[in-house]
C-alpha cells in the first residue's frame, strides 16, 4: 500500500498538478489584489459605491439579492483566467512549438523510388522459374 502510494505521488502528472495549483494559487492572490485594490474601485467609482459589490442590491420580501456580488466574482474570475492564460498559458505553448520546431524529425522510412521498385519487379521475375 505505502509503495503504491508512492509511485502516485511521484508519478510525473501529479507533481506537475501540484505546482500548477501551487502556483495558480499566488498568480490568484496577486491577480485578486490588482483588481481588488485597482480596478474594482475605478468601476466603482463610476457607479458611485465603494466596491462593486455594493451595485446592484436589492430587496425582495426579506431576501436581499447583490447583483454587483455576482459581477465582482465573475470579474475576477475573467482577469484572473485571461492573466494567466496571457501571461502563462500562451508563453508556454509558443516555447513548446519553437522546441517542437528545433527537434529533429524522427527517422521515417524512405520510401523506394520507380527505378528501385521497377528493378526490384524485374529481379523478381527473373527469379520465377520458367522466365
Amino acid at each position: 500500500m505505502i509503495q503504491g502510494f508512492k509511485e502516485f505521488i511521484t508519478r510525473g502528472n501529479v507533481v506537475d498538478l501540484a505546482v500548477a495549483v501551487v502556483i495558480g494559487t499566488a498568480f490568484t492572490a496577486v491577480v485578486t489584489a490588482i483588481v481588488d485594490g485597482i480596478i474594482n474601485p475605478l468601476i466603482a467609482a463610476v457607479f458611485g459605491e465603494p466596491d462593486l459589490t455594493s451595485v446592484g442590491n436589492f430587496q425582495i420580501n426579506g431576501a436581499q439579492f447583490s447583483l454587483g456580488l455576482v459581477l465582482d466574482a465573475v470579474f475576477t474570475f475573467l482577469t484572473v483566467a485571461a492573466a494567466i492564460y496571457f501571461l502563462i498559458v500562451m508563453p508556454l505553448n509558443k516555447l513548446a512549438e519553437r522546441r517542437k520546431k528545433d527537434e529533429p524529425a524522427p527517422d521515417e522510412p524512405v520510401a523506394p523510388t520507380e527505378i528501385e521498385l521497377l528493378t526490384e519487379i524485374r529481379d523478381a521475375l527473373k527469379a520465377k522459374p520458367g522466365a
